[in-house]
């Protein structure tokens, strides 16, 4: 199924039992949760899913429930994080029965870093191996590809349709949207600066807040595709403000945390990622009341 890829693309939670087996019920709570909020789509298997610790098993299963809720409504990506080309082909292989619209992946992310060819090698094999559209998540600090590097790539490669721009420069962000061909998608992880991404041009997000509180997001999208920037510097203040209480090394504990509070079963996270603390919990129930006044999705369920 040919699906468009834009707007708010929320990476899920993986929710984990108590013995860190995935627990599918909760997966699935999830996927409809982001359904009522009207996303445009949804990724398994990211940073935000703790992609890194799943087998190929777990990746396979969690995007066949995910297809099974979806049912074709929208577009599903599917995140690859490996540390070798050969890994990353397997997790290609074991989607491709299921109806994703892209796979999102990772360079290699070990301390021993690839040059510019053996990096282009890297996607260029994956696009030979898989017939599913690759978006390059450009995230890795030690392994950070260059605007110029992803546009060589996105050049030379038809099978790689786009990037994820990660971490917090958004001068990197804008040179990549100046400079990438004009059928590429250019997503934004910043997640500290969202409305800017939007602002300056990048055509959607998957990124941790959009996890935590999808409604919100999807409000400030709405907002910019609005042209009602008054509004969506107000929402951006709200964001950023709940975000500076989420951000940090056990991230994806936190949006559990945040799902929880409004009512998801959302699981504990992998070991060794600890879960959220008092302390960060005091601080991120402030915020999180107050960011949610912005959702609009909220709202409009309310007033049914």
């Amino acid at each position: 199924m040919s699906h468009k890829l834009e707007g708010i693309i929320p990476p899920l939670v993986t929710p984990f039992k108590a013995d860190e087996s995935i627990d599918e019920a909760a997966l699935r709570e999830n996927v409809r949760f982001m359904l009522r909020k009207k996303v445009h789509g949804i990724c398994l298997g990211g940073s935000t899913g703790e992609g890194h610790t799943l087998s190929t098993a777990e990746l396979a299963r969690s995007i066949e429930i995910a297809s099974e809720e979806v049912n074709g409504r929208i577009p599903i990506v599917a995140g690859i994080i490996a540390n070798s080309t050969r890994d990353a082909a397997e997790k290609a292989k074991a989607v491709a029965k299921f109806d994703v619209a892209a796979l999102q992946i990772t360079p290699v992310h070990y301390v021993f870093k690839p040059d510019e060819d053996a990096t282009y090698a890297h996607f260029e094999r994956l696009t030979r191996e898989t017939d599913i559209p690759i978006i390059i998540y450009n995230v890795v600090p030690w392994n950070y590809l260059s605007p110029k590097l992803l546009v060589r790539v996105m050049t030379g490669l038809p099978g790689v349709i786009g990037v994820k721009q990660s971490a917090g420069d958004l001068k990197l962000m804008a040179d990549l949207l100046i400079t990438a061909p004009k059928d590429k998608v250019i997503f934004t992880a910043v997640d500290a600066l969202l409305y800017p991404s939007f602002a300056i041009g990048a055509q959607g997000t998957i990124a941790a807040n959009p996890a935590a509180v999808p409604g919100v997001c999807v409000t400030l999208w709405n907002a910019v595709n609005a042209g009602d920037h008054t509004k969506a510097q107000e929402i951006h203040k709200a964001l950023l403000r709940f975000w500076n209480t989420i951000y940090a090394d056990n991230l994806p504990a936190n949006v559990k945390y945040c799902l929880a509070q409004q009512g998801v079963a959302s699981g504990l996270p992998r070991m060794p990622m600890p879960v959220t603390s008092a302390t960060q919990a005091a601080a991120i129930d402030q915020e999180l009341k107050a960011v949610l006044r912005w959702d609009e999705t909220e709202a409009a369920s309310k007033a049914a």
